[in-house]
């Protein structure tokens, strides 16, 4: 059997070490493991793998891989594999959801912080060293507790799920938007809703935390009618995907300060061009998509490629299978 690694991204953290497929070639010995180190010409090695580790693959390409059985992508959001050739195929799709939720929302809850303490204030002011406890407090929203208030998870999967537990853990009253309500509450959510139930989550959250995937019904989701559905001093955090956000209704959302704030870590086009007008809001605070930043990425990324390896070779259920209709 054969597994074809091809990872190749302008951030160093995102493309695969020198260690992975050595490592994964001690672990699996009968198995032809090939490294390239881009995707031009990968066509070669394409053809009689059964397994492809990558981030994404066009449908020619695909057209010629004859034997493959399996996609693994190191990334949560899988939308660029979403093509009609590889949605309808027996091919089986998995993605790295449970590897990145524990540190993106670890990042939610920073931003949450920062916002509610008004931490970028503060560190533009000690830029100028003024002493600005009056000024602070003026501002709107005032400084606040995050105990008490609510947060509206837009999203319940891995990285809303993670949130949750954290949030309520803090104290904070949290609430839910999921695909399918039915399945109930989970572990720190009060209330859950409908997709079509979202306004209601809007205009009762203090923070509204956007962690749902790119599909069409999510695309451009937060738009100014959703804005104009916020309470004023509320917050929006987006670690998802950008095209999530209608960026130019945000921009006029924060100029009018019809919302309280809001932080993004995602972006439309990224990375995110100099003259956007986002970098100039005082009251939103950018991330360059660095949520998912850990030391401790490529350890939990093997852990799961070797688990589910060790399933493939054994005709096991894998572990994080995308279902391809839904696009998650």
């Amino acid at each position: 059997m054969k597994v074809l690694i091809v990872l190749h991204h302008r951030f160093e953290l995102w493309n695969a070490p020198s260690w992975l497929p050595e490592r994964l070639q001690e672990d699996f010995p009968e198995i032809q493991i090939v490294h390239a180190s881009g995707y031009e010409g990968i066509e070669d090695s394409l053809c009689d793998a059964e397994v492809a580790i990558t981030w994404s693959l066009r449908p020619e390409q695909l057209k010629g891989a004859r034997q493959l059985r399996w996609i693994h992508s190191p990334a949560a959001a899988v939308h660029q594999l979403m093509f009609p050739e590889l949605v309808n195929s027996d091919i089986i799709v998995t993605n790295a959801r449970e590897v990145h939720g524990p540190v993106v929302a670890e990042h939610v809850i920073g931003q949450i912080f920062a916002l509610a303490k008004m931490l970028p204030a503060a560190v533009r002011f000690q830029q100028k060293h003024i002493w600005a406890q009056e000024a602070m407090w003026r501002m709107r929203p005032h400084p606040r507790e995050i105990a008490g208030a609510t947060i509206g998870l837009v999203g319940l999967g891995s990285i809303g799920g993670q949130v949750a537990r954290q949030a309520a853990a803090l104290g904070m009253r949290v609430i839910a938007v999921r695909e399918h309500p039915e399945k109930g509450v989970a572990e720190g959510v009060e209330e859950v809703f409908a997709p079509s139930q979202l306004n209601q989550l809007l205009c009762q959250s203090d923070y509204v935390v956007l962690a749902a995937p790119v599909t069409i019904e999510t695309h451009s989701l937060m738009n100014a009618e959703r804005f104009a559905q916020m309470k004023a001093d509320s917050c929006l955090i987006n670690v998802s995907r950008g095209p999530l956000v209608d960026e130019t209704a945000l921009v006029e959302a924060l100029r009018e300060r019809a919302i309280g704030g809001a932080a993004l870590d995602v972006f439309s086009k990224e990375p995110l061009a100099a003259d956007s007008p986002l970098w100039d809001l005082e009251n939103l605070l950018i991330t360059p998509h660095t949520a998912a930043v850990t030391d401790k990425l490529w350890d939990r990324h093997y852990a799961l490629i070797r688990e589910n390896l060790k399933r493939f070779l054994s005709h096991e259920p894998l572990l994080a299978i995308v279902d391809k209709s839904r696009g998650y």
